[in-house]
C-alpha cells in the first residue's frame, strides 16, 4: 500500500531546487526552454553586429606607430574638438536630466488634455533622422528665422554657435531620460508620496527622500545613453551649429573632415579615443549603478 504521507516526486524535486547565482548555474540549468539557442544566437548577434566592427577599428589604428597615432590624436584642431565634444556632451546632459524628470513627471502624475499627444511628442527625435531635426532647429533659430530673429535683435547668437551645439545635443538625447524614468514613476505610483505627507513630510521632502532614491538608477542610466548620444551627434550639430574650427567643430565632424580629406588613419585615431571614452564611461556607471541597486535591496 502507497501511503498517503508521501510527496510526489516532482514536488520533491521541485521544493529541493535551489537557484544559485553564478552564471555557470544558469547556462546548465536554463529556466527557459530554447535558452542556449537563444543565448548563442544573441552572443553571435553581438559579435557580427558590434564586436566585430569595433575591433577592425582598433585593428586598423594599431597598424599605425605611436609617434603617427599621437600625432592624430594631439592636433590642436582634434584637441580642442574633443573639448567642445565633451563639454558639450556634459551641459547638454544635465540639462536634459532636468528637462526629462520633470517632463516625465508630468506626463506620469497629471492627467491633462493632450498628454497622449506629449507622451508620442517625447518620441519625435527617434523617428526624426538627426539631419532633419538640425534643419527643423535651423528654421528656427537662424538669424531671421521664425525665433532667431528675436535673439539677434536681443544681440543673442544662437545658430552657428555654442548655445546651438547644445540646443541640438538635448534635442537629440532627451527621450532617453524620459523614457527611462517614466516607467519607474509609473510603477512607483502616488501611495508612496501620500504616506510620506500623511506622516508630516512636505511635498519636496517627499520626492527627495521617497521618489528620488528609487529614480537614481534610472536617471544614472538615461544620464548615460544621453551622454553616449551627444558625443556621437553628427547631423543635428552640423545643421545649427555649423563646422567652425576651434569653435563648433565637434569629434565626430572632425573624423568627417579627416575623411575627406583622404587621412584614414587619422580618422580611425580620433575614433579609437572616442569609443575609448564611451567604453570607459558605460563601464563605470554600470559599476555605480549595480552598487546603487545592492544598496537599495540592503535598504529594504
Amino acid at each position: 500500500m502507497y501511503s498517503t504521507n508521501r510527496r510526489p516526486s516532482a514536488v520533491c524535486a521541485f521544493k529541493d531546487f535551489r537557484v544559485s547565482k553564478s552564471p555557470v548555474f544558469f547556462l546548465q540549468n536554463p529556466l527557459l526552454p530554447g535558452f542556449g539557442l537563444s543565448f548563442g544566437f544573441s552572443v553571435f548577434y553581438l559579435s557580427l553586429v558590434i564586436l566585430f566592427p569595433l575591433s577592425a577599428l582598433l585593428l586598423y589604428v594599431s597598424d599605425m606607430s605611436w609617434a603617427q597615432y599621437w600625432q592624430a590624436i594631439s592636433d590642436p584642431r582634434v584637441v580642442q574638438s574633443y573639448k567642445v565634444t565633451i563639454s558639450g556632451a556634459f551641459y547638454s546632459t544635465v540639462i536634459v536630466l532636468l528637462i526629462g524628470l520633470l517632463i516625465a513627471w508630468i506626463i506620469t502624475r497629471y492627467d491633462f488634455p493632450g498628454r497622449r499627444l506629449v507622451d508620442a511628442l517625447v518620441d519625435l527625435p527617434f523617428a526624426l533622422p538627426t539631419s532633419v531635426a538640425g534643419l527643423t532647429l535651423a528654421t528656427l533659430l537662424v538669424p531671421g528665422g521664425w525665433l532667431g530673429q528675436y535673439f539677434e535683435a536681443a544681440g543673442i547668437k544662437i545658430a552657428y554657435a555654442y548655445p546651438g551645439l547644445l540646443i541640438a545635443m538635448v534635442f537629440t538625447s532627451l527621450p532617453f531620460v524620459v523614457r527611462t524614468v517614466q516607467p519607474v514613476l509609473q510603477s512607483l505610483g502616488s501611495e508612496y508620496e501620500e504616506a510620506a505627507r500623511t506622516l508630516g513630510a512636505r511635498k519636496w521632502q517627499s520626492f527627495a527622500y521617497v521618489v528620488l532614491p528609487s529614480l537614481l538608477p534610472a536617471l544614472i542610466t538615461g544620464a548615460s545613453q544621453a551622454f553616449v548620444r551627444s558625443l556621437g551627434e553628427f547631423g543635428a550639430v552640423i545643421m545649427i551649429a555649423g563646422n567652425i574650427p576651434y569653435k563648433t567643430e565637434v569629434s565626430s565632424l572632425m573624423i568627417f573632415v579627416r575623411l575627406q580629406e583622404f587621412n584614414y588613419p587619422a580618422a580611425a585615431a580620433i575614433a579609437s579615443v572616442i569609443l575609448l571614452a564611451s567604453l570607459f564611461l558605460l563601464f563605470t556607471l554600470q559599476v555605480v549603478q549595480g552598487r546603487l541597486f545592492k544598496w537599495q535591496r540592503q535598504g529594504r
